[in-house]
């Protein structure tokens, strides 16, 4: 048998002795692979020292525009979800972790080209575009899986890969200043090596996943599934096309919840740094601050498991009034902080909101499960990414040019960030309301065919 046939779907089927705990670790071995994204500024500096080695200098990249690269792979992250989530329901997870290995570790290659040459367009091309469909791919490539496995306990079950992808950068980071530090020599930062080793290590430890990932046969269950299903009302009978899906205003309504929730934390996230040591001016240190980023990273993956997995005992659409409310009030009052000088509470309060961030994006592939049924949910998913494209660019820009008005407009550094904390909130009380009108999916939206290249789990 070829390996392109070993891909097909139908030679993943499980076998009757086959653990679905199993699958778990194989979504993992993706996820933390390409959650190594959230890592890419360690790169910034060294790759604005190109030529120059130790400094900038004349012909070196700019650090604005090196920021494009992070920029694009988010972008291309969300268009090839909406894009591949079609085709990933007909060819099976294997497949698509597949071509989400080949496009990451590629785009690593063909980024060390472009490193090694000076050519900006293929460092661009190879990590923004090869390694942005890479994301995109390899990010929703497992949780229709996992949702199919785990039908009694989807946030969980999502929550456990997700998690991953928030906790990458934790194995990122210290890697690629290890593998830059070894590479470095007087006529180089070491950059492109690392780029070429990394992109070996991770084509193969996503390769594990695809060697080892699974999809249940037509109509298995997990015991006591359906006495879950049970206490959840809410959960549709049928399923919805995602063709159907797009067209019914519970999938707008869920579109505004993840892209105000992820609006609100992501613009804090990237800006973290910086504004804890303005708000705290003498009394937080770069090192400080650097713990800090890494505290709420931990919160971010932390969040994802927590919230998910809460969800499926109180439902998705209280985890989420729980994210808007608590959040919004969260913004209102971390300011305060800053003013009392707390810095305790400062911290405890942007933890509980960077849980609620990641949580968000774990509790959101359950709550399309919820409302659309499973046989296209990973179609679904990578279309209501584009949300996530859409955040990745309100948030930032929220945050840095309110920022940057305030300062040139006489407001103290310390107190730049108050307008925007109170704008977040109010962004989350729209967020609120958005899912307060979140309700059951019309019955003539649902079908209860399945297509043949449709596993039926559910």
């Amino acid at each position: 048998m070829s390996l392109l046939a070993f891909l097909d779907r139908e030679h993943s089927l499980a076998g009757d002795d086959y653990s679905r705990w199993l699958v778990p670790p194989a979504a993992l071995a993706i996820h933390l692979s390409i959650g190594q994204a959230y890592a890419f500024s360690v790169f910034n500096l060294p790759l604005s020292r190109s030529l120059g080695i130790t400094q900038s200098v004349a012909g070196d990249w700019k650090l604005s525009t090196i920021g494009w690269v992070f920029s694009i792979a988010i972008v291309f992250l969300g268009l090839s979800a909406a894009l591949f989530g079609s085709w990933l329901e007909r060819v099976g997870p294997r497949k698509a972790m597949f071509v989400s290995a080949v496009c990451f570790g590629g785009g690593f290659e063909v980024g060390a080209l472009g490193i090694a040459s000076h050519q900006f367009w293929l460092l661009l091309l190879g990590y923004g575009v090869l390694g942005g469909i890479g994301l995109g791919i390899g990010y929703i490539s497992p949780v229709t899986t996992l949702i199919r496995w785990f039908p009694d306990r989807p946030g969980m079950a999502t929550g456990m890969a997700i998690m991953g992808f928030g906790g990458g950068a934790m194995i990122a980071s210290p890697l690629s200043t290890m593998l830059m530090a070894r590479f470095k020599t007087p006529t180089s930062t070491g950059v492109a090596p690392t780029f070429v080793v990394m992109g070996a290590l991770y084509f193969a430890f996503m390769m594990f996943g695809v060697f080892s990932v699974r999809v249940p046969r037509p109509n298995w269950r997990p015991r006591l599934s359906q006495r879950a299903e049970q206490r959840r009302p809410f959960v549709i009978t049928g399923n919805v096309t995602a063709g159907r899906a797009i067209r019914t205003p519970q999938f707008w309504l869920l579109w505004a919840v993840l892209c105000l929730n992820v609006t609100a934390g992501i613009g804090v996230l990237g800006q973290a740094s910086p504004m804890i040591q303005e708000m705290f001016p003498g009394v937080i240190s770069s090192g400080a601050a650097a713990g800090f980023v890494g505290l709420l990273s931990l919160a971010n993956m932390g969040g994802r498991f927590f919230w998910s997995s809460l969800s499926d005992f109180i439902g998705r659409k209280a985890v989420y009034a729980t994210f808007f409310l608590l959040g919004a009030a969260l913004y209102s009052v971390v300011p305060r902080t800053g003013h009392m000088g707390n810095v305790a509470l400062f911290v405890a309060g942007y933890v509980v909101i960077l849980s609620m961030y990641g949580g968000g994006f774990a509790t959101i592939p359950a709550y399309l499960r919820d409302m659309f049924g499973t046989i296209q949910v990973g179609a679904i998913h990578g279309r209501l990414l584009t949300a996530w494209s859409t955040a990745g660019i309100l948030g930032p820009v929220l945050v840095n040019y309110i920022r940057e008005y305030e300062i040139a407009h006489g407001v103290p550094k310390a107190d730049a960030y108050t307008t925007t904390m109170y704008i977040m909130a109010g962004l989350l009380v729209v967020g609120f309301f958005c899912n307060l009108f979140v309700h059951r999916v019309d019955e003539r939206h649902v079908t209860t065919e399945q297509p043949a290249s449709i596993t039926a789990t559910a």
